[in-house]
């Protein structure tokens, strides 16, 4: 009810407001908050959100809304939260969105949650000078996507505008972290790997492995568990996915885990180190996990137009091993490489990878499981985001190491620990991806994303947009790997 001042005209007003969607608008004008704008892009809409709660879309915008600059905008686009209840209070669209320069955004990492959704009003600028609607309710994220404009999911709007947050300053500089493709091999003649399981003491032997044919039932659990991952990342986490398989022919019973032999690397990856887009191969231990570069799929890869391609694979011969991904976990903004020293991560190897492709900083360290036994690969204990990074700290045990490797880690990223346990469960062994609207998401298996406590998942989801998970308990106690094993990252 308006009081003292109000004349019937502005009580008329207000009610006229509410009937188009837009409740007490007069009084908006008058009170601050005032509405507020975000410029987008030279060619794209503008954005506004009014301080008062807009509880649908009107079909004609009330121009008295829209401050002076933006009155003859030929595109505006309302922001409204989708969810928010009638006693909701105001959100400020700067904590919501900022501009990052032309064509880049900072979208809260609220806005990826169902309940905080936010959506946009669509309206075009008429003939009669009127704003008329176009579309209605189009999910703020998707709307930037179709528009061209880049959206960076981060944990502060303020602090990533202010340029402090890690991902507005690779998005700034267009280096990417993580990639919307991969590259999978189904599990169709998986089986437990004899030769790996001299030094991956997370494989665990089955008696069913040899049982039937093809693997008999260990192949298709696998297969049903590779499935369901498959369906998690490309129906709906929209990534996109180049299969294969392969057969007990090619003698490759490891062949889910392709991450090992090649790796893929953009331009201008490691603040500007990687100087033309790059593939690599790797020289791996194990001779049937040698086997795995199979000429199909390499020359599927080369095909891709990698401009410079490295094959490190002749290491081999001389004993010395390197196997990507596993070994490698890399922090493509910065530049730093960190690696497990082991049989399969020759330290000369290293240094020269880091030398070659423009690395600013290799970390090295060794590892150890809670038996004592060496930890054959560095993805198994920590992985890196753009903004998160998990680590098993506890599984190094020189001091000097192990805060040498968290001191680093912390100069970019929110850190999560992990314990021994954790590292178990295959909380390490995942991997950033982005999704169908180019945000970035967290893949893991069922059993990864359960192990972590609700406080260190809450504190993930405030990087990402998402954690995708799927059940692949086969995979991880057979074969000693976990989703992140299973994906080869195609940049």
């Amino acid at each position: 009810m308006v009081r003292g001042v109000a004349s019937r005209k502005l009580v008329a007003a207000v009610r006229a407001a509410a009937s188009r969607g837009f409740a007490s608008a007069p009084e908006a004008v008058l009170d601050t908050p005032q509405t507020e704008i975000v410029r987008l892009a030279s060619s794209a809409p503008v954005l506004v959100k009014f301080p008062e709660r807009a509880w649908g879309a009107s079909a004609v915008l009330p121009q008295h809304l829209l401050p002076a600059q933006v009155g003859n905008a030929e595109r505006v686009s309302v922001v409204r939260h989708a969810f928010a209840s009638h006693d909701a209070t105001h959100e400020p669209l700067s904590d919501l969105v900022g501009a990052l320069g032309e064509g880049r955004v900072a979208v809260a990492h609220e806005a990826s949650q169902p309940l905080r959704r936010l959506i946009v009003d669509e309206y075009l600028l008429g003939p009669s000078g009127q704003h008329l609607l176009q579309k209605t309710g189009t999910d703020l994220l998707r709307f930037l996507s179709r528009e061209g404009i880049r959206a960076v999911h981060v944990p502060d709007v303020a602090a990533a505008t202010a340029g402090a947050v890690n991902s507005a300053r690779a998005v700034a500089r267009g280096v990417r972290q993580s990639t919307n493709e991969v590259l999978m091999v189904a599990p169709t003649a998986f089986g437990f790997n004899d030769q790996a399981a001299q030094d991956n003491h997370f494989m665990h032997s089955s008696t069913s492995t040899s049982s039937g044919k093809a693997g008999g039932s260990v192949t298709h659990k696998a297969l049903r568990e590779f499935a369901g991952l498959h369906h998690e990342l490309t129906e709906v986490a929209g990534v996109r996915v180049s299969l294969f398989q392969h057969s007990l022919e090619h003698g490759t019973p490891d062949a889910v885990f392709p991450n090992n032999w090649f790796t893929t690397h953009a331009a201008g990856e490691a603040a500007g180190g990687v100087s033309e887009p790059t593939l690599a191969f790797y020289p791996l231990k194990c001779p049937n996990r040698q086997m795995e570069r199979r000429k199909d799929i390499v020359e599927v890869l080369r095909a891709r137009g990698y401009s410079s391609v490295w094959d490190l694979s002749g290491a081999e011969k001389q004993g010395h091993f390197f196997e990507g991904t596993g070994v490698l976990v890399l922090d493509r903004v910065n530049g730093v490489a960190y690696v497990n020293l082991s049989e399969r991560a020759d330290a000369d190897v290293a240094r020269q990878w880091v030398d070659r492709m423009g690395y600013k900083e290799l970390v090295t360290f060794r590892t150890v499981d809670p038996a004592g036994a060496d930890i054959y690969h560095t993805n198994v204990m920590m992985a890196i985001g753009t903004d998160v990074a998990v680590v098993c700290a506890e599984a190094v045990p020189d001091a000097a190491e192990r805060a040498h490797l968290l001191e680093r880690l912390r100069r970019h990223h929110t850190v999560v620990e992990i314990s021994n346990a954790q590292m178990g469960a295959m909380c390490g062994n995942i991997l950033e991806l982005e999704d169908g609207r180019g945000l970035p998401v967290l893949a893991m298996s069922t059993q990864a994303h359960n192990a972590f406590t609700p406080e260190q998942r809450a504190v993930l989801r405030r990087h990402v947009a998402g954690l995708h998970h799927a059940p692949l308990d086969n995979i991880e106690y057979i074969g000693g790997g976990g989703v992140r094993c299973s994906l080869a990252e195609l940049f």
